[in-house]
């Protein structure tokens, strides 16, 4: 399709010239995130059949936020950090800790390509809510090479073994 188009730097206009785009034909991939629209009990019945074809992946080290100022980065990121994220105050990296702090298990999903995952992350932690009593934290990144959005999860090590045993249920139960 053709759209108009003006630089404003320059004032030059390129009506007609500019050939517009999807995102997907431009990446030539579908798009990240997928919109579904059906009922709860279509959601759950569709993640519940997503579960085991998931890569799943227990970390074997706790994990914890490490704080740093602003203008600390890049020079105070850990080479380990599975995460980094900031505010308007601080950098926090998600890195392998040995004491002290508050201590997380982390745990991630990886999905096939072309899988509908949305709602995953809602799913997932309401059914973790729910048997656990305890939320997680959830920290999403994107590779395209490996089915698009995946997932680092953390829960309170305390909750380690019993999380980490629903999960191997969910997976060979098919949810």
């Amino acid at each position: 399709m053709n759209s108009a188009y003006r630089d404003i730097s320059t004032g030059i206009s390129l009506q007609g010239q500019l050939e517009v785009k999807s995102f997907n034909d431009i990446i030539g991939r579908r798009n990240m995130v997928d919109i579904s629209l059906e009922t709860p009990e279509q959601t759950d019945a569709r993640l519940r059949r997503l579960m085991p074809r998931t890569t799943l992946r227990t970390f074997e080290r706790p994990y914890g936020f490490v704080e740093f100022d602003l203008d600390g980065f890049p020079a105070q990121v850990s080479p380990e950090a599975l995460a980094i994220i900031r505010n308007e105050h601080c950098w926090s990296q998600l890195v392998p800790v040995k004491g002290g702090g508050e201590q997380f298990q982390i745990f991630s999903f990886h999905f096939p390509p072309g899988e509908d995952n949305s709602g995953f992350v809602g799913w997932l932690a309401s059914h973790l809510k729910n048997k656990f009593g305890t939320g997680v934290f959830v920290i999403c990144g994107q590779d395209s090479d490996r089915g698009g959005i995946y997932d680092y999860w953390g829960c309170p090590i305390s909750l380690a073994s019993g999380i980490s045993a629903e999960l191997a249920n969910l997976r060979l139960s098919g949810g």
